[in-house]
Formats: C-alpha cells, sequence, structure tokens
C-alpha cells in the first residue's frame, strides 16, 4: 500500500476512534446521491465505456477484491477501505473525485460514506426500483387534526422535525385556492356566497365534488398533460408550418371528462391502434405519440430524423410514466442509472416501426393520418347521408337499369374547369396557349387532367401549367423517352412529385390520358389511366413539401419537359384536353377514353329526370367535400413490414450496431412484452415499480408546487430523495387499488388537512423549511401562465367557456412572427380572443410572448417540472398587454353596473372578484385614493381617458362616463397586477 494512503488511513482511524455512531446511514437516502454525484460518471454503470474496472453502482463490484488484497469497501471496515482513504488522500492526484471533476468531498459526506461503511455497507436496490407497499398508516401527535391518511404522516414527519402544522386557512382564500388548483378558474361571488352559508366538511366536500365534475377541471388536467406531451400547433424547426392536433387535444380533454381511469388512459394513448378492433377513439389517442417536432426542411437526411423522432417517442415516455432519463442512455450506457444502451434500443424499436417520413409536410399533417370529425361533423355527414339515401331512391325510381350509377355523360361536365378541343397538328415548333382563366390548382386541391392524342415523337409535352425553364415549377403531363410522366414540382429535384407509366405508350397511334391527384401530396395520391384503363407507374420522386401553383397560361402541347430545351414542344396531335376540379372516378375516365362516347345531354333529358340527377349528383359532391373537410390526426400505426432495429453507435443514425428486438429495461422487469401494447400494459402494471409513483408526485406538484420527489423528472440515481417516501408509497398503492382514479386521488389531496393549512410562513418556517418541503403550511406559489390570464378573463366576465374545438389566436404584439420568420399572425376576433388559454395556437419557435413570460412550456420537448419566476416582464405584461387591460376595462364595468352606486361598494366589489375576499380597510383606502386620483386626471383629459378605453376589441358600455369608467379601469388595472391576484395563497 503507498505511504501516502496508510498515513490517510491512520489519520481517518485517529480522527474517527471513539466517535459516537450517528443514526443508521441509509444507502438510499444518505450514501446513493454522494456516490451518483460525485462517483458514478467515472465509476457506475458506463464504466467500461471508459475503461475502468472498479464499479461502484453495485454491492458485489464495490466489494469485490482488488489488487493486492485491497477492497474498494471493505464491509464494517473503513480503514481497510480504498473508498474511504481515496477521498481524504491529502496527495492531490491520488484523492478522489480528481479535481478536474469538481471539489473534493465535504467533511459531512465523508462522515456519511465512514459510518455507513462502518455499519456494515449494508446495499439496497434504487428505492424508485422496487415495487410499491402500502406502509402502515402511522400514529401522528395530532390525531383530531387529521382528515385523512395524508396527515398522518405529514405530521408525523413534523413532528420529527419539531415542527407543527398551521392552522386551517380562511374559508375565503380556501376556496380560492381550491378552485384555482382543480379549475384554474376563481370562484365566482355566488359560489363564495354558496361556500360560506355552508358549515362543516359536507361544504367543503361538495365543492370539490362539483369542481372534479366540471369541464373546467378536464381543461387544467390537459393543459398539463400538453406539456409532457409536447403539444404544438406547428410542426418545428426552421418553417414551423402548420399542424392539425387539436382533435387529439379534444381527446384528452374527453378523457379527463369522464374520469377515464389512468391505466386505461395509458394504454390507448402509446397503443391504441393495436388494441382489439381499435376504435377512432382509441387510434385518436394515439396521437399523444406523434406530437413531436416534424422536420420538413429540404436538405435533411430523412433517415436522419426517422431516427429522431423514435428517439423522443422513448424519451417521452421515459419522462411521462417512468420519471427516468432512459434518453441518457442514447449514445453510451447510463451512466448513473442501471439502464443499457442496448436497452435503449430495445425501445427505440417499439417506436420506430411505423409507416412514416422522415421528411415531414411543412404544412398540415403528414401520414400516418385518420379522418377525425367531430360530433358536429358526424350530425352534418348523418344529415347529408339521410338526405342522399332519399335522392339514391328516386334517381333508381326513375332509372331503374342505372342502379344508382349516374350516366358518365353528364357527370364529366359537372366541375370541368377547361375543356379545349385543338383539332389540329402540333409539328414540334408551337402550342396552343389554354388562357389563365381556369383557378390554379395546388397540392391541397383535386383535380383530372385528360388529353387525346396521337404522338409522332416520343418526348413533349401533352398540357402544362408551369414556368417555361428547364426544371419547371407547376405540373405538366409529357411523354419523356415514350413514357408519360406526370410532375407536381415546387423544386424539381427534392419538392416534386414524379410518376411515370412502367411502359411506353405506342406512337403513330391515338390514346386517352387520364391523370387524377387527391391532394394527399404523396405520389401514391396520382393515378394514370391510359386509354380508360389504370396502369402501373414508377415513383421517381416523393418529396413534394410546398405548393406548385404557378401563374402561367395553360399550355397544350407546350411548356417545356424534364431537363431538356429540346422537349419543350409536342409533335403529333391533341384533339382534346380538359381539367376537372375533382378526381373523377373509373367509370367516368373510362366513359371518357371511349372513342365512341354518346355525347348525351343534360338539357335534353326530362326535367324531373335533371332534377333528380342534379340533385343526387350534389348531395354525393357535398358527402364528399363535407369528408375531406374532416380535422385530421397524426396517429401511430404498424408498418407492413416491420423494419430492423439496431443500436446506433453513439447515437449516430448511419452506424447501426447490434440488431435488437422490443424487450424492458432489466432492471424494471425481464418479463416479455413483444409488441407496443404489451409494452402499454406493463406500463400500468403491478410488474412496473415506477409508473405509479411518477404520477403521483406529479399531481402532488401540480397542488402543492413541488412534487414528494423534487426531481419530478427524474426518479433515479440523480434525482432527488423523497421528502416523504412513506407518503409517496401510499399514494402509489392507493392510486393503483382506486382503479387509476385520477379524480379520486386528487380528491384524497384536496381534502387532506395538510392542503387546507394557511399559507402564511413566520420568519421561522422560512428559515427552517424554506421550500416547505415538510408542509409545515399549506401552498403558496404564482400561478401557472394559463391561469394568470384565464383568471383575469373570468374576473372581467369576458371568459368564453366552450369546450373543444381548434386552436385560436388572441392578442400578441403586432409584428412578431413577422419580425421572427417573416409570417403574418393572422389574429382572431370576436369570442375566439376570450377562449381559455389551453386553446391559444402554439407556434414552437414562437410561443405566446405573453405565456412564456409566466414561464409556459416552450413545447419542442417534453417538460413535467412546474417552473416559477419573478421577474419585471410579468408585471409590464399585466399592466400593458391589451389582453389585460381590456380585462381591467370590463371588470371596471362590472364594478359600475354590478356593484352598486357607493364608491366604496363598487371597490369592494371588483377587490372581491379578484381575490375571493373583501378588502380591510387600509386597502380600501388606498383603492379610494387611487381612483380620486384617476379620477382628476381623466376628467381633466378627455383623450387620455378615451385611448384608455379604446384597448382591446370588444365594445364598451357607452352609457358608462367616460372619466369614470377609465378610473375604474385603471384601478381596476392595479387590482388584476396584485401579487395576491396572480398568487395562489
Amino acid at each position: 500500500m503507498p505511504r501516502c494512503l496508510t498515513v490517510a488511513l491512520s489519520v481517518l482511524a485517529l480522527s474517527t476512534a471513539g466517535k459516537p455512531l450517528a443514526a443508521q446511514v441509509r444507502f438510499n437516502r444518505d450514501v446513493r446521491p454522494i456516490l451518483s454525484d460525485r462517483c458514478f460518471a467515472c465509476h457506475g454503470p458506463d464504466a467500461k465505456n471508459k475503461n475502468i474496472p472498479l464499479r461502484l453502482d453495485s454491492f458485489d463490484a464495490a466489494t469485490a477484491v482488488l489488487g493486492g488484497g485491497r477492497r474498494a469497501i471493505a464491509p464494517g471496515d473503513p480503514v481497510a477501505s480504498q473508498l474511504i482513504a481515496r477521498v481524504v488522500s491529502p496527495v492531490k492526484g491520488l484523492r478522489m473525485p480528481p479535481a478536474a471533476s469538481g471539489p473534493p468531498l465535504t467533511p459531512a459526506e465523508v462522515e456519511t460514506l465512514r459510518q455507513w461503511v462502518e455499519q456494515g455497507a449494508q446495499w439496497e436496490k434504487h428505492w424508485a426500483y422496487l415495487p410499491p407497499e402500502r406502509p402502515a398508516r402511522p400514529q401522528s401527535p395530532w390525531p383530531l387534526r387529521e382528515r385523512n391518511a395524508i396527515d398522518a404522516f405529514v405530521f408525523t414527519r413534523l413532528e420529527k422535525a419539531g415542527l407543527s402544522p398551521s392552522p386551517e386557512a380562511s374559508r375565503e382564500r380556501l376556496l380560492r385556492r381550491l378552485s384555482l388548483d382543480l379549475t384554474g378558474l376563481p370562484p365566482t361571488p355566488a359560489e363564495l356566497d354558496a361556500f360560506l352559508a355552508g358549515s362543516g366538511e359536507d361544504a367543503y366536500t361538495r365543492a370539490v365534488d362539483r369542481m372534479l365534475d366540471s369541464p373546467a377541471h378536464a381543461e387544467v388536467l390537459t393543459a398539463r398533460w400538453l406539456d409532457a406531451a409536447r403539444y404544438a400547433d406547428t410542426n418545428g424547426y426552421q418553417t414551423d408550418g402548420e399542424r392539425s392536433m387539436w382533435r387529439w387535444r379534444d381527446w384528452v380533454i374527453g378523457a379527463f371528462q369522464r374520469n377515464m381511469p389512468f391505466d386505461e388512459f395509458t394504454i390507448e394513448q402509446l397503443a391504441g391502434d393495436q388494441l382489439p378492433h381499435p376504435t377512432p377513439s382509441q387510434r385518436i389517442a394515439t396521437g399523444f405519440q406523434r406530437n413531436h417536432r416534424g422536420n420538413g426542411e429540404g436538405g435533411i437526411v430523412p433517415e436522419e430524423y426517422l431516427a429522431e423522432y423514435a428517439a423522443d417517442r422513448v424519451e417521452t415516455m421515459a419522462t411521462v410514466w417512468l420519471g427516468s432519463t432512459i434518453g441518457c442512455a442514447r449514445c453510451h450506457d447510463h451512466k448513473y442509472d442501471p439502464f443499457t444502451q442496448k436497452e435503449f434500443y430495445q425501445l427505440f424499436s417499439y417506436f420506430s416501426n411505423i409507416p412514416e417520413r422522415g421528411r415531414y409536410f411543412k404544412f398540415g399533417n403528414t401520414p400516418p393520418l385518420m379522418p377525425a370529425p367531430t360530433p358536429g361533423d358526424e350530425a352534418k355527414l348523418a344529415a347529408v347521408d339521410s338526405k342522399l339515401e332519399a335522392a339514391e331512391r328516386e334517381w333508381a325510381r326513375l332509372q331503374p337499369s342505372a342502379s344508382g350509377v349516374l350516366p358518365p355523360a353528364w357527370t364529366t361536365t359537372r366541375d370541368r374547369l377547361l375543356h379545349a378541343t385543338p383539332r389540329e397538328s402540333f409539328d414540334g415548333t408551337r402550342f396552343l396557349d389554354a388562357g389563365s382563366e381556369p383557378p390554379l390548382l395546388g397540392y391541397f386541391d383535386r383535380f383530372t387532367i385528360t388529353a387525346r392524342f396521337t404522338a409522332e415523337a416520343p418526348d413533349g409535352p401533352l398540357i402544362t401549367r408551369a414556368k417555361l425553364e428547364q426544371e419547371p415549377t407547376g405540373w405538366g403531363v409529357v411523354l419523356h423517352k415514350g413514357k408519360l410522366r406526370v410532375y407536381f414540382s415546387s423544386r424539381w429535384l427534392d419538392d416534386a412529385l414524379h410518376v411515370e407509366t412502367a411502359a411506353p405508350v405506342s406512337l403513330h397511334q391515338p390514346h386517352h390520358v387520364a391523370v387524377s391527384y387527391d391532394a394527399s401530396r404523396v405520389a401514391a395520391g396520382i393515378l394514370i389511366y391510359i386509354d380508360g384503363e389504370q396502369v402501373p407507374v414508377k415513383i421517381l420522386v416523393d418529396e413534394l413539401n410546398q405548393e406548385f401553383r404557378a401563374k402561367e397560361p395553360i399550355r397544350i402541347g407546350g411548356g417545356g419537359g424534364p431537363g431538356d430545351p429540346s422537349r419543350e414542344f409536342f409533335k403529333g396531335a391533341i384533339g382534346e384536353a380538359s381539367l376537372h376540379g375533382r378526381v373523377l372516378d373509373s367509370a367516368e375516365i373510362a366513359w371518357l377514353a371511349s372513342p365512341g362516347r354518346s355525347a348525351v345531354s343534360l338539357d335534353a333529358a326530362a326535367p324531373e329526370l335533371r332534377r333528380a340527377f342534379s340533385h343526387l349528383f350534389d348531395l354525393r359532391q357535398e358527402r364528399a367535400r363535407l369528408i375531406r373537410g374532416f380535422p385530421t390526426v397524426m396517429v401511430m400505426e404498424d408498418n407492413p413490414v416491420p423494419p430492423r432495429a439496431h443500436v446506433l453507435l453513439r447515437g449516430a443514425y448511419d452506424k447501426p450496431g447490434d440488431e435488437v428486438t422490443p424487450a424492458l429495461p432489466a432492471s424494471l422487469d425481464t418479463g416479455p412484452a413483444a409488441t407496443r401494447l404489451a409494452l402499454a400494459r406493463w406500463m400500468v402494471s403491478r410488474q412496473n415499480p415506477l409508473t405509479a409513483r411518477v404520477i403521483v408526485n406529479r399531481y402532488w406538484q401540480m397542488i402543492f408546487g413541488t412534487g414528494l420527489v423534487k426531481t419530478v423528472e427524474d426518479l433515479g440515481s440523480q434525482g432527488e430523495w423523497p421528502s416523504h417516501p412513506e407518503l409517496l408509497d401510499w399514494l402509489a398503492v392507493e392510486f393503483m387499488d382506486s382503479g387509476w382514479n385520477v379524480r379520486q386521488l386528487l380528491k384524497t389531496i384536496v381534502t387532506s388537512a395538510t392542503y387546507r393549512q394557511s399559507s402564511r410562513a413566520t420568519p421561522e418556517l422560512i428559515k427552517r423549511d424554506p421550500e416547505n418541503r415538510l408542509l409545515a403550511r399549506g401552498p403558496r406559489g404564482r400561478l401557472s401562465a394559463e391561469t394568470v390570464r384565464d383568471q383575469a378573463l373570468a374576473i372581467a366576465g369576458l371568459l368564453d367557456r366552450r369546450v373543444g374545438g381548434p386552436s385560436v389566436k388572441p392578442y400578441q404584439p403586432e409584428g412578431l412572427w413577422k419580425e421572427l420568420s417573416g409570417m403574418e399572425y393572422d389574429q382572431d376576433h370576436g369570442s375566439s380572443l376570450y377562449r381559455r388559454s389551453l386553446y391559444t395556437y402554439w407556434r414552437r419557435t414562437a410561443p405566446p410572448p405573453s405565456m412564456m413570460n409566466f414561464d409556459a412550456s416552450g413545447r419542442e420537448v417534453c417538460l413535467v417540472r412546474a417552473s416559477r419566476t419573478n421577474t419585471p416582464l410579468q408585471a409590464l405584461n399585466l399592466m400593458n398587454d391589451v389582453q389585460f387591460l381590456e380585462a381591467g376595462r370590463f371588470l371596471a364595468q362590472r364594478m359600475m353596473r354590478e356593484g352598486g352606486t357607493e364608491t366604496a361598494a363598487r371597490l369592494r366589489y371588483g377587490f372581491r372578484l379578484a381575490t375571493a375576499r373583501f378588502p380591510n380597510e387600509k386597502e380600501l383606502g388606498i383603492l379610494m385614493g387611487a381612483l380620486a386620483h384617476h379620477r382628476d386626471r381623466y376628467a381633466s383629459d378627455a383623450g387620455a381617458a378615451a385611448k384608455l378605453l379604446a384597448q382591446g376589441e370588444a365594445a364598451r358600455d357607452a352609457s358608462l362616463p367616460v372619466a369614470d369608467h377609465a378610473a375604474y379601469m385603471a384601478v381596476a388595472s392595479m387590482i388584476l397586477n396584485l401579487d395576491e391576484v396572480v398568487t395562489k395563497e
């Protein structure tokens, strides 16, 4: 043994000889955090990648015999333990951790390690990976204060710390706290009066039940779930184009409104598509996994982003349900927790098996997707179907032999945008300009192009609407080396659809071609018919991502071909060309291709038949338009041929290592789980020790501001030890035993005496427990970003309480989007300005600025830990943002119209609307003085009063005197900016 280590151990032995042992040191609580923070980076699960033989993350490895008979840990003998010697070594080169890794251990940390070794170095599996068991309810010193088991655990912990619980909060503050927590909205005066008129526990329980049953409660839970699900209305990345996932958001609201058991809630979002005979609702639920960002930029490597998307799903799942940083194992074995890189890619393989594009569409949803009609849409469809059924019967009565088939001779002339009949030959030097009158059709339009031709040369354009250039922007049907090629092009090489027939068409013979495009923006949406028959096609480019409209005339027999100026003109005959504003069906195309088609005119038919045909045709088109207009949702589904999954060396998409198959991390479970559905079911099974703990911990954070484990996103080795471990496990078991009942869990929390304590913090409490981790007082904290805005709208009487629907664009600073990205912000108007913040349009690269000022999630990645800051921007926001100024104007209006005729009564009314209590005399005096000051100012400056009252689009009550209204508005704005108003107490 080196002499310096011998000296260190001798000094350690002398310094600790005879020192009394402290209370039993626990490995998970006391030792693991030290090892994880200071040792595991080198001597942890990933030690092999650093070529370090010593590992300290398992008992066997840490106590193994090293060279020369040494051991890092000799249980019961600190002097013989190299770990102890190295952390106290006076030699800089020998002391651990190395100086480059950070400062040495503190004396307290060294003493903890020494005592643990001396007590036998008892090892524990990490607490979070042990199945939770229901602990016995302790006997607390304040049994008469207890409301339920939560209090027994909390009060027992307080007694050990030498603290006692705070008195119960006043009934007014308690109802406001409850309402803000459970609904995200303040109580109304009527709700306050009803609660204060009641008495005893029944009044409180009724208030809790009323709030839990309300749509507002489902909305406030949904807001937090959207943060975890990284929900947004845009794709992210450079263009950050719009997507439409709000029907998934509606699904979440509905699930919480129905109090769907959390295990079902989990399974449907992770694997609803794999359930037996999945319903549309269960498929919509899987949109959770498609909420990640999607890159639609040109020039990206699709395979790279396919790997990014699957990795995001793994990391999000691990954060949301496992409270684990499994994403750290993407490039190497996890340095702190027992997750290997191979296990990361085994999880990865569950989420990479979908027919997904690596390059997302810049605008709109990217397959796989599904229509997701709203109940209103379904009602409209049912009404149209009823009419259509009657129209079909009438048509069949009039046309017994037709069997519901409409005559192609009549249908093909409907929605025809162009019909040209050149009836001349093209000699390869000219084309026919068919004009610019037909509407510009683009990649969100459905249309059909037809032409009748005889080709004398293998190259040349039949019909085009594109720029005259070698790689044209626009669309065209051209002959290329004898084959019919169709292009819809924004950028020829990497932003276009190019398909061509598998076989060439014969020259010197008449043909009919029809090309239909279904607005799917993928090459599979292009069908080519030759002489009335659909033909096989070869896909050349399938990368359309932008509009391909070209403000050019339609050219027949000209317009440029694929990359060669010599092919700019057609040689042969074109007898007819047409453009239809819909996708013609195969029967219509076959009729158009028929050389002897009958030109039966609809006008020649009997009036009764004309009316029946027109009615039936219009209804069919109305039905098709209605279905096309249904909102869609990106969803999960399985690839017909599952791709192989590999460990990606250093996380690089193009460096595959060993092949892997789906499996669970061995540290959590060794059972088989071959499918995503099996994974989802395991996630909420008793065999998984994490999910129940993780979820109850997050709901505790929602109510108290901080989780029982502060690091709600990480219950692993780098996470924090629970402030109340027995309570956490009791809640987890209670949650599972209740049938994963979220509403019952929240009711248990908010009916506890712990929750109902006053939030007043005495100097002693602040000194002893500044973050209220011991829960000797009630929760207090600034409201969430959504609640700050929603509360202001509710207090003002402006809040639109409609539930669900598309996102809306309320006020935001003018020109902000333009400055950031060149895009215009098309602000909404009317009631859309006053929807709950849950429905605010969320652009990832430019989130709502007011919301961001109040610590909203940016929604680029999964975020589950709440953040609360206090900055000057928040006060500036409340005092100057048009949304809050307008709310102040309407609060003033309520004071003047509903608060009575006396000034003091009006101010008391407005103050109570905002704070749920009446002001005391001192506060009322300040409000009266402020009102008098502003009255004087606006009485002498009518222009300033009018300018103030002009804030916002909602019309003001013109019957109110201008100067008085402006003065009350200034005071109302001051009330809305009070710390008490933007804080839950």
